[in-house]
C-alpha cells in the first residue's frame, strides 16, 4: 500500500490582503480558507497523514486526527514558503512513498485534483497541477517593464497550481537543494533545477489562490451565494442524574456527585449537537446511527459519536459553520468548565472555538431540571454546503 503524506502550507501572513488576521484564518462561506484546504486533504482517500505548517505564534506543535480521522500534526513553519515546507518535510512520516504539497491559500482544491497529482509522482516521480494560459501572454524589456519585449507562444505555456506531488526521495533533493541557499517559488522549481521531470496533470481553473481581497471575492462567487444554502438544525436532549456514574458534559469530566444515566457515557451536549447537525443535514437523529439496543455503544464516547456524524455530513457535501448550545442544570454550575467544553466540541466538528457557544442556564426549581433530578441540553447548529 502506497503511504502518501499532505503538508499544507499556511505559514505565510498574507500581507497583501490587507486585514489584521493571516488570510489562512479569512471565512468563505463561514468556514476558514485554511479548514477548506484541510478538508480537501481529509476527504482524499488517497491521503494517510496531513502535516499543517502554521506560522510560530500559531502553531502549538500537536498530533490530533480530522473530523474524517486522518491523523493530523501541527508544525511551526518557516519565513519562506519553501522553509515551511521543509518544516513540514521533516515532520512528516519517514514511510511516506508519496508527499503532496499545497498551499492552504487555494482553499477550493478538490479531492479529485488531490488524487490526479498523486497518481502522476506514482508514475514519474513528481507531478504539478497546472491549466493553460488563454491570454497573449507578453515578456517585459528586461529593465524597462513600461515595453514590451517579445510575445510568448502561449500554447507552450501552463499556470502552475498546487497541490504539487513527489515521491518522497525526490522532493527530499529538491529541499535539500533548497537548504543549500537555492530560493524558488514552489518546490517543482527545486526539483527541476535537482534535474527530476516534472509531470504535468490537468489542473483547476476554480482552484485558485487567494492573494487579495478581490481573489476572496471570486472565491465567495464561486461557492455560490453564502447564504443561499444555509441549513438550521436543532438539538435536544435530557439525562437523569444518578449515583454511580460520572458526569461528562461536552467532552469534559466535571466533578459532582452525580452523574447522567445512558446507554453510552450519557454527555447531553454531545447528543444534542449530535441530534442538531442530523438535523440541519436532513439525516436522521441520534437513536438511529447509535441505537441503544446495539452493545456497541454501551459506554461509548459520545465525542467519538459526534466525530463519527460529523465525517456523515461531511460525506454528504456539509460542513459545520458554528454550534449554540444550551445547557440547563441547577447544579453543578457549568460556567468554570464552558471554555473548555468548547474546545473539545470544536476540534470534534471541525471548527475554531470561537465558532462554538455554550452556556448554563438554570430552570430556576421547575420540574425535574429544576429539582436537580436531570441535565437538559439544546443546541442549535448551522451547516453549509462545501
Amino acid at each position: 500500500m502506497t503511504m502518501v503524506t499532505g503538508i499544507i502550507a499556511a505559514g505565510g501572513r498574507g500581507l497583501r490582503m490587507g486585514g489584521d488576521r493571516p488570510k489562512q484564518l479569512l471565512t468563505l462561506r463561514g468556514v476558514t480558507i485554511l479548514q477548506r484546504s484541510v478538508t480537501a486533504f481529509d476527504r482524499c482517500d488517497h491521503v494517510n497523514e496531513i502535516v499543517l505548517v502554521l506560522p510560530p505564534d500559531l502553531a502549538e506543535p500537536s498530533v490530533a486526527a480530522t473530523p474524517d480521522g486522518t491523523p493530523l500534526r501541527v508544525v511551526p513553519g518557516g519565513s519562506r514558503r519553501q522553509d515551511s515546507v521543509a518544516c513540514g518535510f521533516d515532520a512528516a512520516s519517514s514511510s511516506s512513498d508519496i508527499v503532496v504539497v499545497h498551499d492552504a491559500a487555494r482553499p477550493l482544491c478538490s479531492p479529485a485534483l488531490i488524487t490526479r497529482t498523486i497518481e502522476a509522482a506514482l508514475r514519474h516521480g513528481a507531478a504539478i497541477a497546472a491549466v493553460p494560459a488563454n491570454d497573449t501572454l507578453k515578456q517585459r524589456v528586461a529593465g524597462d517593464g513600461r515595453f514590451v519585449g517579445r510575445t510568448l507562444a502561449r500554447e507552450r505555456i501552463v499556470m502552475a497550481q498546487t497541490p504539487q506531488a513527489f515521491r518522497r526521495e525526490v522532493l527530499a533533493g529538491a529541499i535539500a537543494l533548497g537548504r543549500d541557499g537555492v530560493s524558488a517559488t514552489d518546490e517543482a522549481v527545486l526539483a527541476e533545477r535537482a534535474g527530476h521531470r516534472v509531470a504535468l496533470v490537468e489542473g483547476d481553473p476554480r482552484n485558485i489562490k487567494i492573494t487579495t481581497a478581490s481573489d476572496l471575492t471570486i472565491a465567495e462567487h464561486l461557492l455560490g451565494e453564502t447564504m443561499a444554502t444555509g441549513r438550521v438544525g436543532f438539538g435536544y436532549d435530557l439525562h437523569r442524574l444518578v449515583e454511580g456514574r460520572p458526569l461528562v458534559l461536552g467532552g469534559v469530566h466535571i466533578p459532582h456527585d452525580r452523574g447522567l444515566l445512558g446507554h453510552s457515557d450519557a454527555d447531553a451536549v454531545c447528543h444534542a449537537v449530535t441530534d442538531a447537525i442530523l438535523g440541519a443535514a436532513a439525516a436522521g437523529d441520534i437513536g438511529r446511527h447509535f441505537p441503544d439496543t446495539d452493545p456497541r455503544w454501551e459506554g461509548a464516547s459520545s465525542m467519538d459519536l459526534l466525530r463519527a456524524v460529523v465525517g456523515l455530513v461531511r460525506s454528504r457535501g456539509f460542513a459545520v459553520v458554528n454550534l449554540d448550545v444550551v445547557i440547563v442544570a441547577e447544579r453543578p454550575k457549568v460556567a468554570p468548565y464552558v471554555d473548555r467544553m468548547r474546545e473539545a466540541v470544536a476540534s470534534a466538528v471541525g471548527v475554531l472555538p470561537a465558532a462554538v457557544s455554550i452556556k448554563g442556564k438554570t430552570n430556576e426549581g421547575v420540574d425535574a431540571t429544576g429539582r436537580g433530578e436531570a441535565i437538559a441540553t439544546h443546541a442549535v447548529a448551522m451547516l453549509t454546503e462545501m
